[in-house]
């Protein structure tokens, strides 16, 4: 396989094992030229994106935005603040007015579940979903799938636990769908009250003891409790919250020594995971984060520059 099978990016739902594998190898290409004096290839030179983000962001916005200068792509940036959404503007016709702007790529993130899919519907422009309500954010888990494989070798047959805020994360689900499609066992660890209905149904356990549960996970990964949008209190206290789901010293001694932690942030240190775990070695987060580059390049490369016949990292040397 060589190109992905849509001209979106809406979900890791959409995507077969093939193309999830196919953006991971392309993403271990693009990862060498983080370390080029000058980080650039003009693989998508003449190309433009824009960067729609109408909720906040600090990691996905400005890794979009550094995947697209790598690339060389013309890139534009457009936040909720600063947009005409906040006049009361829909977006539908936000949509229809950046389409006349005639983009490659539109890079949207937005409250609302199923936002990305309307405008994939709408443009004719190449929609990558950076995160659309409680629903996916599949660049996310492609990243981490991407981490995974690169700290412990493989994806297939090890066993990851999803810990916390299951119900809100967008992260968690696609997640849960990437690591599954990939061979990987997952369970999802939190209290009953964040965990959704039929979750089982995705092909996961489910876990309610941290304790009893860790000692088999090769990956931590831990979820920030979600609390724009939860509309009420699901659990007595953050406290109390901490003291049965966080992850801590003495915790973490009862994983395995090779288990590895992840998060996607931002963090709530003292919460679901504290000071000492977060700075951690085995702690790979700030790994996340650069990796996140790499595979947002393979994203847009194979989105709207995969037609090339040069090897895309090749390019620029």
């Amino acid at each position: 396989m060589t190109e992905l099978s849509s001209k979106d990016l809406l979900g890791i739902e959409d995507l077969s094992k093939g193309e999830i594998e196919l953006i991971l190898s392309t993403a271990e290409s693009f990862a060498e030229v983080a370390t080029r004096t000058i980080k650039k290839v003009p693989t998508l030179r003449g190309r433009t994106v824009v960067n729609l983000f109408l909720e906040p962001s600090t990691r996905t916005r400005t890794s979009f935005e550094l995947a697209c200068k790598r690339l060389s792509a013309d890139v534009i940036n457009i936040s909720g603040p600063s947009s005409s959404a906040v006049k009361g503007e829909s977006l539908k016709d936000t949509a229809k007015t950046i389409e006349a702007m005639h983009p490659d790529v539109v890079v949207v993130r937005h409250s609302a579940a199923g936002s990305a899919r309307m405008l994939a519907d709408l443009m004719a422009a190449s929609i990558v979903n950076a995160g659309d309500g409680s629903h996916e954010h599949p660049t996310q888990a492609l990243l981490d799938a991407f981490t995974i494989k690169k700290h412990l070798g493989c994806v297939a047959g090890l066993h990851v636990g999803i810990v916390g805020d299951i119900a809100h994360s967008r992260v968690a689900r696609s997640n849960i769908a990437a690591l599954t499609k990939l061979g990987a066992e997952v369970t999802v660890i939190g209290p009953p009250t964040l965990m959704p209905a039929c979750i089982e149904d995705l092909g996961v356990r489910v876990s309610y003891d941290f304790d009893r549960a860790i000692g088999d996970l090769d990956v931590i990964y831990l979820l920030r409790i979600q609390l724009e949008r939860q509309g009420r209190a699901l659990f007595p206290s953050l406290r109390e919250y901490s003291s049965l789901f966080g992850l801590n010293v003495r915790r973490l001694s009862l994983a395995k020594e090779s288990a590895i932690v992840m998060h996607p942030g931002p963090m709530n240190r003292g919460v679901e995971i504290s000071g000492e775990v977060a700075d951690m070695d085995r702690a790979v987060i700030t790994d996340q984060v650069a990796n996140g580059i790499a595979t947002r390049m393979a994203v847009l490369y194979l989105l709207v520059g995969g037609g090339e016949t040069e090897s895309a990292a090749d390019q620029g040397r």
